[in-house]
């Protein structure tokens, strides 16, 4: 049976369509997913993401098992500062794409994907054995509501005295809003600027509501998974299931940036990075814009001259260029090559490579 988030009721009496998504009974939408797009891009949306997992590493050596346990090197974030990292396993698989929060200077928040957090925990605990810290999954403890948008500062700053100006990208700090004890990050999935806020279970439907009754009267709008899908792809973001997994590295996925091979001690998976980070990828993963109307699809072959030469990773109608977009694993060989076609129910619809991402904020 699908799990609920404490904001279930909430989104029932929104009229949302519910849908499960990784376990969990989600808000796919509340009324017109390009509504919520458009919103988010020029005003600000409001997203439950209280389904993601918060894991907690403490103790004295809780940066170092991190820097063993996943990817980045994570002991080098000073307190109030996150970064975007991986767990891989063994042979560079992506097990999960993770944020990681330095709270203190032995407090960690790992927060992992809806679908994988209970696997992350266990892997965590299972690499730290050697290292004088903790893991817990505090998952269940937390519920995550985003704001986010170009109006997203405007409206949180009318419920909390934290300083938002001060709060860099890649940031948290701990404060009150609307008279809950939260953590405010300043990260998010959507390519705008926004906040996530973690708070206990009870006060996330309190929260909600005062966000929602600060941004009414500029813009703001509940948005559910669909517009947070388009949103992340025009940003170039990618999607644990889609754009990465167990079968791709970061190098496959034009992440290599976030492998720090110049952090001390060893780490999982480190070898069989080494290798892919010297060797020529086989494949590149790529923006493509449609020439026509036709959508390209997750799991739809890109072709070229009859042969397929990849596969849609992601693809959507983008409400910013006004074309259908999509992100796709090709051929190295023919990623440059042009002449490149999605079968699309058995017609080859023409696409053009472009860089990512699709969209990008004026800041």
């Amino acid at each position: 049976m699908s799990r609920s988030t404490p904001l279930r009721g909430v989104h029932e009496s929104l009229g949302a369509t519910l849908t499960d998504f990784a376990g969990w009974q989600m808000p796919l939408r509340y009324g017109s997913e390009s509504a919520e797009h458009n919103a988010v891009r020029t005003a600000a949306g409001l997203f439950d993401l209280s389904h993601m997992g918060e894991i907690f590493v403490t103790g004295p050596q809780a940066g170092e098992a991190l820097d063993h346990a996943l990817v980045g090197h994570l002991s080098a974030l000073t307190p109030g500062r996150a970064r975007y990292t991986m767990i891989v396993d063994e042979e560079g698989g992506i097990l999960d794409d993770l944020i990681v929060y330095r709270l203190g200077d032995e407090e960690f928040m790992v927060v992992a994907n809806a679908s994988n957090y209970a696997a992350v925990a266990g892997e965590l605990a299972a690499r730290s054995g050697a290292y004088d810290a903790r893991v817990e999954d505090r998952s269940d403890a937390y519920a995550l509501v985003a704001v986010q948008g170009p109006r997203s500062a405007e409206i949180l700053g009318s419920l909390t005295d934290a300083d938002l100006d001060g709060l860099k990208y890649y940031a948290i700090l701990p404060a009150t809003v609307a008279g809950a004890q939260a953590l405010i990050a300043r990260t998010g999935y959507t390519g705008e600027d926004g906040f996530e806020l973690f708070v206990r279970n009870d006060d996330a439907v309190p929260l909600w509501n005062a966000l929602s009754d600060a941004g009414s009267e500029l813009g703001l709008v509940p948005a559910g998974l669909s517009a947070r899908d388009t949103l992340r792809l025009e940003a170039g973001m990618p999607l644990y299931g889609n754009e990465l997994g167990a079968g791709t590295t970061p190098f496959d996925a034009g992440l290599g940036r976030v492998v720090r091979f110049d952090k001390p001690g060893d780490f999982v998976g480190r070898a069989a990075l080494a290798q892919a980070a010297e060797s020529e990828p086989a494949r590149r993963l790529v923006g493509l814009v449609a020439r026509g109307r036709r959508v390209p699809r997750h799991g739809y072959p890109v072709t070229r001259d009859g042969e397929v030469v990849g596969e849609v990773t992601s693809g959507a109608p983008s409400q910013s260029l006004g074309k259908p977009v999509a992100i796709a694993y090709v051929a190295a060989d023919a990623a440059d090559a042009g002449g490149l076609t999605v079968d699309i129910r058995g017609s080859q619809e023409p696409v053009d490579i472009v860089d990512l991402p699709f969209y990008r904020r004026t800041k």
